[in-house]
C-alpha cells in the first residue's frame, strides 16, 4: 500500500508541472512515478501500478478515439456553428444571453467538446453583444455555463469515462443530468443577465476573432448527425437494444455527413476528428497512471474515515471525490475518471449505487475543472480575446455554476437516491 503523503507528493507535483506548461500527459506520468516512489513502493511495483492503472483506462479511450468521428464532422462542416448561429437568430437580441447559454449548452450536449463549443459560439456572441452593449465578461460566463450544463448530458470522454468505470450505459449517465442542468440552464442565465454591465467591455479588435467565414449547410442537415447518435444510443434503455458508444457516434457523424452531402470529405473529417480527441486520449492514459498510484494508496481510506467520523453520509463521497480530482487535473473529463476508478469500488461497498456515484461524481467534477493549469481556463479566455487577469475573475461564478449542478445531483441521486 502507498502512503497518502507519497501519493499527495506525486500529484503536487504533476499539478505544479502542469501549471508551469509541462505537458500534461508526462507530468501526470511523472507524479505517478514520483507519488509510487515516495510512498514507498519500489520502482517494479510502482510501475506496475501505473500500467495496470492506465490499462483501466483503455476501454473508455477507445470510446473516446471513435467519438472524434461526430465531433469533426460537427466542426469541420460547419454544422457546429450553424446549430449556434441558428440558435441566436431565432431567439433574437433581446434574448441574447439566454440564447448564448441555450447554444452552447445545445453544442456540448450533441458531442462537442465544452472549449470547441465555446470557441465556435465565440464570433457569433462577440458580434451579438457589441450590438447589444453586453460585456464580455457576461457572454462568456454564459458561454461557459451552457456548455456545463450540456456537458453533464452528453457523450462526451467526461460521460464516457464515468460510464465505462461504472459500467453502466452512457444513456443513463446523460439522463441523470438532464435535471441538474436545466436548473444550472436557469442559474447561469441569472449569473450572466447580472454581468451585462459589469467586467470587461468588447471593443472593435475583439470582433475579428475567429470570424472565419465557411459555407454551412442547413440547420435541420447539421443536426441529424448527432441527433441519430444519440437515438442509437437510446435503443438500450428504450428497446433493450444496446449500441455501444463506438459505434453509435461514428455512425452518428457519417449520417450527417450523408445527410450534409459532404460524404466525400469523411476521411478529411476524421482525420480532424482524431487529432481532436488524440490529445484527452494520451492525457487520460497519464490520468490513468496517477489513478493506479491513489488507488493503490490509503487516501480513499482516509476520505472515507473522515466522512465516517464526522457522520456524513457516505454518498458524499461521490460528489466530494469528483471536485478534488477535477481540481487536481483541471479537467471533467480526468476528473470523473480519476474519482471513479479511485473511490468507486469505496462507493458501491458503502451501498451507493453505481448510476447515483457516476452522477454525482460526473456533476462534481464541473465545479473546479476550469482552473488555470488546465486547457480550458486559457482557451475559452482565448476564444473572447480576454486577459488572463480578467479570466481568472470568472473563477468564482464557473464555480457556482458547478456546485449548482452539484448540489442537484447529490440532492436527487444522494438524499432521495433516484
Amino acid at each position: 500500500m502507498i502512503t497518502a503523503t507519497g501519493a499527495m507528493i506525486g500529484l503536487a507535483v504533476a499539478i505544479v508541472l502542469i501549471v508551469k506548461k509541462f505537458n500534461p500527459a508526462y507530468s501526470l506520468i511523472i507524479g505517478s512515478l514520483l507519488g509510487g516512489l515516495l510512498g514507498g513502493a519500489g520502482l517494479t511495483d510502482t510501475v506496475s501500478f501505473m500500467i495496470k492503472g492506465a490499462q483501466g483506462m483503455m476501454p473508455a479511450i477507445l470510446r473516446i478515439v471513435t467519438a472524434g468521428v461526430l465531433a469533426g464532422v460537427l466542426i469541420e462542416t460547419g454544422a457546429a456553428n450553424k446549430i449556434a448561429e441558428t440558435i441566436v437568430d431565432k431567439m433574437g437580441e433581446n434574448k441574447a444571453i439566454f440564447a448564448l447559454v441555450i447554444s452552447t449548452f445545445i453544442l456540448t450536449a450533441v458531442g462537442v467538446f465544452i472549449d470547441i463549443a465555446v470557441i465556435t459560439v465565440s464570433p457569433i456572441a462577440l458580434a451579438l453583444a457589441k450590438r447589444v452593449n453586453i460585456s464580455k465578461t457576461s457572454i462568456l460566463i454564459a458561454m461557459i455555463g451552457g456548455g456545463k450544463c450540456g456537458n453533464i448530458i452528453s457523450p462526451n470522454p467526461n460521460a464516457i469515462a464515468a460510464s465505462e468505470s461504472f459500467n453502466i450505459p452512457l444513456t443513463s449517465v446523460m439522463f441523470a443530468g438532464i435535471i441538474p442542468s436545466i436548473v444550472g440552464i436557469v442559474i447561469t442565465v441569472i449569473i450572466a443577465s447580472s454581468l451585462t454591465r459589469k467586467g470587461v467591455k468588447i471593443v472593435d479588435s475583439d470582433i475579428e476573432v475567429g470570424t472565419e467565414i465557411k459555407e454551412k449547410p442547413s440547420f435541420a442537415a447539421s443536426i441529424i448527425g448527432p441527433l441519430f447518435a444519440i437515438l442509437l444510443l437510446a435503443l438500450r434503455p428504450i428497446a433493450n437494444i444496446v449500441v455501444d458508444p463506438l459505434v453509435a457516434l461514428p455512425v452518428g457523424g457519417l449520417i450527417g455527413c450523408i445527410a450534409m452531402g459532404k460524404i466525400k470529405n469523411i476521411n478529411e473529417y476524421c482525420k480532424s476528428g482524431l487529432s481532436k480527441m488524440i490529445m484527452v486520449a494520451i492525457i487520460l492514459i497519464g490520468t490513468g497512471t496517477l489513478a493506479g498510484i491513489i488507488s493503490n494508496s490509503n487516501i480513499k481510506d482516509i476520505i472515507t474515515a473522515l466522512l465516517s467520523s464526522t457522520g456524513a453520509p457516505a454518498f458524499l463521497l461521490a460528489p466530494l471525490s469528483g471536485i478534488l480530482m477535477s481540481a487536481a487535473t483541471a479537467s471533467t473529463t480526468s476528473g470523473t475518471a480519476v474519482a471513479s476508478k479511485v473511490f468507486g469500488p469505496s462507493m458501491i461497498s458503502l451501498g451507493v449505487k453505481p448510476l447515483n456515484a457516476a452522477a454525482m461524481i460526473h456533476s462534481g467534477a464541473t465545479v473546479l475543472d476550469h482552473l488555470p493549469h488546465g486547457s480550458f481556463f486559457h482557451a475559452t479566455g482565448g476564444a473572447v480575446n480576454m486577459e488572463i487577469k480578467d479570466r481568472l475573475l470568472l473563477i468564482p461564478f464557473e464555480s457556482l455554476i458547478g456546485f449548482v449542478l452539484t448540489v442537484v445531483s447529490t440532492i436527487l441521486f444522494g438524499i432521495f437516491g433516484l
